[in-house]
């Protein structure tokens, strides 16, 4: 009868239990389980089969007192919203990056909420992670300096920290604006709507000034009455289009600087029946944007570049880098498809 996983007196099975099963010494369990060597493969594969037939799980706070550097071999990563598809794409790239160092992802949302990223920040440093991603919610991150000279690596990503000396790695949100923007306006457009998230957000103000420097830069008068911002979900974005759509002299085009806006805006050009009338281009991709009538043409953020990047960054200041800190840009990208081609009426 296999013991596997069985009990042993109604608790977790010890490094003492596998000892016993492996008729070896505890010192030699020890040396097996934190991978010191000076084993023999012989007693070695005694150790490890007991260690299954247990079902053994080593002790981690226990292994963490024993190490001379403390480390916990893991990472908190705090994301704006992991449902949404941008934070998604950025996690699954962190974990990719962790996992090949054995080390473990613990991960939260923010919701654009300064106070959940100071109580999220101080209960992951609790816990004793190596280092922290960050996705600033709030316009101040000086209370993470006390982890920081505790020996917390920080990096940022989407966004840069403020009062905050760490890494970050972001997008060329303006940049990649004005690209969007000249895309339509090259295409003859002349009344080209901003929609965009709240202006807490560094990247939805970054966008927004990046709208403003193509409109000046294609001589473009910049009409406050076709922007609007602190457009929070696809519900809002589709009454915001709607109503733009609706005045007497509507946009001819529309750029929304958000991908879940970019979605709401599709629901309301449908809905309108002027998704080939109505021009559009959305800042960052999402999910079946291609397979849409007419496909979304979009400006291009690389989620796993950013994420994979930061990891990096932060891994390297784990293990020791202490180079000034640094600001990577990670470029963005306009995908032609369709909805950012319909010339104006």
């Amino acid at each position: 009868m296999s013991l596997r996983g069985s009990p042993i007196g109604g608790r977790r099975p010890t490094m003492r239990d596998v000892a016993a099963r492996a008729q070896v010494s505890f010192k030699t369990v020890s040396r097996v389980v934190n991978d010191e060597g000076g084993v023999s493969p012989l007693l070695e594969r005694r150790v490890r089969k007991a260690i299954e037939e247990l079902d053994f799980r080593p002790n981690v706070g226990a292994r963490i007192l024993r190490r001379s550097d403390r480390r916990t071999a893991s990472i908190g990563l705090l994301l704006e919203d992991v449902a949404n598809p941008f934070s998604a794409a950025v996690q699954r790239a962190v974990e990719n990056e962790a996992d090949r160092r054995g080390v473990v992802v613990y991960s939260a949302s923010l919701d654009e909420d300064p106070a959940r990223e100071r109580a999220l920040a101080k209960a992951f440093g609790a816990r004793n992670v190596d280092g922290l991603l960050l996705v600033p919610a709030g316009d101040d991150q000086s209370h993470l300096a006390a982890e920081l000279r505790a020996g917390t690596a920080i990096v940022c990503l989407d966004r840069e920290a403020s009062n905050l000396p760490v890494d970050s790695v972001v997008a060329t949100n303006e940049i990649g604006a004005a690209e969007g923007v000249r895309h339509l306006a090259a295409a003859g457009h002349r009344r080209i709507a901003f929609i965009g998230d709240r202006r807490t957000v560094a990247t939805a103000r970054q966008r927004h000034l990046g709208y403003c420097e193509a409109l000046r830069g294609c001589g473009l008068p910049l009409d406050p009455a076709l922007v609007v911002q602190d457009v929070r979900d696809t519900s809002a974005a589709d009454g915001v289009v709607t109503a733009l759509l609706g005045r007497p002299d509507p946009p001819t085009a529309l750029f929304t600087a958000q991908n879940l806006v970019t979605v709401g805006a599709v629901r309301a050009l449908r809905r309108m029946g002027l998704e080939h009338t109505v021009a559009l281009v959305g800042f960052d991709d999402f999910l079946l944007a291609d397979l849409l009538s007419p496909a979304v043409t979009v400006i291009a953020q690389d989620p796993t570049a950013i994420g994979r990047t930061a990891a990096g960054l932060l891994f390297a200041r784990i293990d020791g880098d202490t180079a000034p800190p640094q600001c990577r840009l990670v470029p963005t990208t306009l995908i032609r498809r369709g909805s950012g081609e319909i010339p104006p009426p």
